[in-house]
């Protein structure tokens, strides 16, 4: 029996390197899918019967009541280092692998993203940007921002991408660099170059803050009321993790007393959003859609592990980064 390779929800696939395209089809018909983040399981099932591949982004969730419903699938892969949208235990007795992105590809670009936003709100550049644009070149007085050089910064999360905006803002602008990440011992932070703290202790010593833990049931909504209540006054925020890791309603709040000078959020709960997104009210709140793993570099390396992954699950062999190994532990 041949092979049928479906894309789900990504935009960004297979569109700037043909070649890559070119080797799925070797393998089989290639066709691109989009559903709304909210399709029930069978009715995903449903789409894709016949499709024993699958490349996905983030959305949508792949269920039990999917793979209920689902004809044989060999592989899912993401299309990212996520793997949130997928049932793993369900994937798994259906004999489903799932693979995802080694998370060094995606190091460099969401990192330089993470710090590039956090600039661009400290700084004022797009209001600033704005008002040149449209001719109102006297307003620059307006667009006095901070510096970063010589601030405190407080990581949560110094994993692989934390650990990297963490040497971006320490060499880079000279800054005292706080870590907090129960899941490294102190010995661990110390030698990337941090200040091993308590969460407490980086909320109340940190001028600028940056979010780059995981998400689970320990972490969600991680920054709440009681947590922005104990930021310093016109502290400065980035994340690029998951919109997940904060109450957005206490974010809000934060915003709206002035304790939070400034947000720039790459990633939002419930997302993707629309323009009645409450962030949008904001002149001192830089959203942008997910981006910070779109550059050439970071998208042909992702690109190539998918496509990898699906060659080899096709003869047998165990791909790179494994959800559920387990399947070939047996």
């Amino acid at each position: 029996m041949g092979h049928k390779i479906a894309i789900v929800n990504s935009s960004s696939f297979g569109r700037r390197f043909p070649d890559q395209m070119e080797r799925l089809e070797k393998i089989g018909p290639v066709e691109r899918f989009t559903f709304s983040i909210d399709t029930p399981g069978k009715e995903l099932a449903e789409k894709l019967q016949g499709f024993d591949i699958i490349i996905s982004s983030v959305t949508p969730f792949f269920t039990r009541e999917f793979f209920e419903h689902k004809d044989q699938t060999l592989i899912i892969s993401r299309h990212g280092i996520g793997y949130n949208n997928i049932d793993i235990e369900a994937a798994t007795e259906k004999g489903t692998i799932v693979t995802i992105v080694s998370a060094l590809v995606e190091r460099d670009a969401v990192a330089e993203n993470a710090v590039a936003n956090l600039m661009s709100v400290m700084r004022q550049t797009y209001p600033a940007a704005t008002a040149a644009k449209e001719g109102r070149w006297a307003d620059r007085a307006k667009f006095v921002g901070h510096q970063i050089t010589g601030k405190t910064v407080g990581v949560i999360g110094l994993g692989n991408i934390g650990s990297r905006v963490g040497e971006i803002l320490k060499y880079g602008f000279n800054t005292r660099l706080l870590a907090y990440d129960p899941y490294q011992t102190k010995e661990q932070l110390e030698a990337k170059g941090a200040e091993a703290v308590t969460l407490d202790e980086l909320l109340q010593q940190s001028d600028i803050i940056s979010l780059n833990a995981f998400v689970d049931e320990k972490s969600y909504h991680l920054i709440g009321d009681r947590e922005v209540g104990l930021m310093k006054d016109g502290v400065y925020i980035t994340n690029a993790a998951r919109g997940e890791l904060w109450d957005q309603d206490a974010i809000i709040r934060g915003l709206d007393s002035g304790k939070i000078a400034g947000l720039a959020a790459d990633v939002l709960e419930g997302e993707p959003v629309d323009e009645t997104h409450p962030f949008f009210q904001y002149e001192n709140v830089l959203v942008t859609p997910h981006t910070s793993a779109y550059t050439i570099e970071c998208l042909r390396g992702m690109g190539e592990k998918v496509v990898t992954d699906v060659e080899r699950a096709i003869i047998g062999q165990q791909p790179d980064n494994v959800v559920n190994s387990s399947l070939f532990n047996k």
